[in-house]
């Protein structure tokens, strides 16, 4: 199970090198941001190799820099290392750090594999395939490594998309053909904030663990990885409604919204309405009414939030058209994110947030370019929405720009869990009055519930665990 370091920034290539630059403008030396990209990286690589042999892989640009400099420090500390080397450093600061190291050095080509492995051939920037005799290296290299480091970036994976440009193919070395190739590193050290593939991407698993060294670098914190929510205690004078009421309204498939319901009334609020005909009614609901009373409720002040769209079907178009046109906090879920436009939430009065898959994202928005983050972000300026979309990686963007990531456990992907996260997010949502802070605490408060929750559960034993998940985060008395 992958992790990411929580509330760490995220910035794509072009900003990290702007923040660099700033860096650099404001005193700081490019000599200096590699000397402390180093001794990270130095750092990092000796509380893995616990004693055992090092070897590095130092490529021509900043990121071969840094890893010279890590390996000059390694040996300083008395560690077994050798450094494999593709071609002499090409920039100043990384002659330098070539300069401080006086320990082997081999071509890579030549290099034996070692215990633990150490990537500094590319760094971010790099978008064509590894090929050739350098594919075959690292093929060989990685594959005789029991745990592989890399600083920054795998080698070959791309930055900004996620995606690997080049894979190589299992044994294709021996062979001596070998058409591209991607490090896969047991963990890679982000050096001044994490970048677009440490968190999203058809590829961005071959990052493995991700550990973030600011190295000193001032990076926005406007995108960022979601961390465990502060969530605020009610209060001495707090009672149902002042926690939050819920409106669930159920549809075609009245098992959708039971499951929001449970999430909801999980997730914190002190009230959850179900609007269902359905007679089997969740003990978490605590008030069971006709579809047709819901407009009663919409009508409530006292309402928080309202889930429409759990299996609500797709002749219910004038059900969401009603609540789009409503002045009440609604979360748009399934069904519903089917049956709308842009154009129509864009109109909405009151906040709002959208929970898609990305199936429903594409439907309503477009066939999305870009990584997921910036598709997201774009997303919610053009609907003037939360976005929610959900996936290996869930994105949560508001239309001001800001947005969290979250890595849910991949025992999510089974039917109903989304229900259930549609429910907690309006609980938080009512409690709090936050639209873009509900959803990441929802979203966050989904994963670790369904950590709690196990292996192989159904989406009906996922909802319990939300409160035990409320018990874990930082609390702070309301009120």
């Amino acid at each position: 199970m992958r992790r990411l370091p929580p509330g760490a920034p995220i910035l794509s290539t072009q900003a990290m090198r702007a923040a660099e630059a700033a860096a650099i403008e404001a005193g700081t030396t490019a000599l200096a941001l590699m000397e402390r990209a180093a001794e990270a990286v130095a750092t990092q690589a000796a509380r893995f190799a616990m004693g055992r042999p090092v070897l590095v892989l130092a490529g021509p640009g900043n990121n071969g820099g840094d890893a010279w400099g890590a390996a000059a420090l390694l040996r300083a500390r008395g560690v077994n290392v050798m450094v494999a080397q593709s071609g002499a450093p090409g920039g100043v600061e990384a002659a330098a750090m070539r300069e401080r190291y006086a320990g082997p050095v081999a071509s890579l080509d030549s290099a034996e594999a070692r215990t633990v492995l150490v990537d500094g051939l590319f760094g971010i920037g790099l978008t064509r395939p590894i090929e050739g005799a350098m594919a075959a290296a690292i093929e060989r290299l990685g594959g005789g490594a029991g745990f592989v480091l890399a600083i920054d970036m795998p080698s070959g994976l791309d930055s900004e998309s996620g995606a690997a440009p080049g894979t190589a193919v299992p044994g294709a070395a021996v062979r001596g053909v070998v058409p591209g190739a991607v490090v896969r590193a047991n963990a890679t050290l982000a050096l001044g904030a994490l970048k677009p593939a440490h968190v999203s991407g058809p590829d961005s698993g071959r990052c493995g663990h991700v550990l973030h060294d600011a190295i000193g670098i001032a990076a926005s914190h406007e995108v960022r990885v979601v961390e465990r929510p502060l969530i605020a205690a009610p209060g001495r004078e707090a009672h149902k409604y002042r926690r939050g009421l819920v409106l669930v309204v159920a549809g075609a498939m009245p098992g959708a919204a039971r499951l929001a319901a449970a999430g909801a009334a999980q997730g914190g609020a002190g009230y959850v309405v179900l609007a269902s005909d359905d007679a089997r009614v969740p003990a978490d609901a605590v008030v069971h009414v006709p579809p047709g009373e819901a407009t009663q409720w919409r009508k409530d002040a006292r309402l928080g939030a309202a889930v429409v769209g759990p299996g609500l079907g797709r002749g219910a178009r004038e059900i969401c058209q009603q609540w789009a046109a409503s002045d009440c906090n609604v979360v748009f879920d399934g069904d519903a994110l089917s049956l709308m436009s842009v154009d129509t939430l864009r109109l909405r009065r009151a906040p709002t947030i959208l929970t898609p898959h990305d199936g429903e994202f594409a439907r309503l928005f477009g066939t999305p370019d870009g990584n997921r983050i910036e598709a997201t972000r774009a997303a919610a300026r053009r609907s003037g929405c939360v976005v929610v979309r959900k996936g290996a990686d869930t994105v949560v963007a508001a239309p001001d720009g800001r947005v969290g990531v979250v890595l849910p456990p991949s025992w999510l992907s089974t039917a109903g869990t989304g229900d259930v996260l549609a429910g907690a997010i309006a609980a938080r949502w009512a409690a709090s009055g936050d639209a873009f802070a509900a959803a990441c605490q929802g979203v966050w408060l989904h994963a670790r519930a369904a950590r709690l929750a196990g292996a192989a559960f159904v989406a009906d034993e996922l909802a319990p665990w939300l409160s035990r998940a409320i018990g874990e985060c930082r609390t702070t008395p309301r009120g």
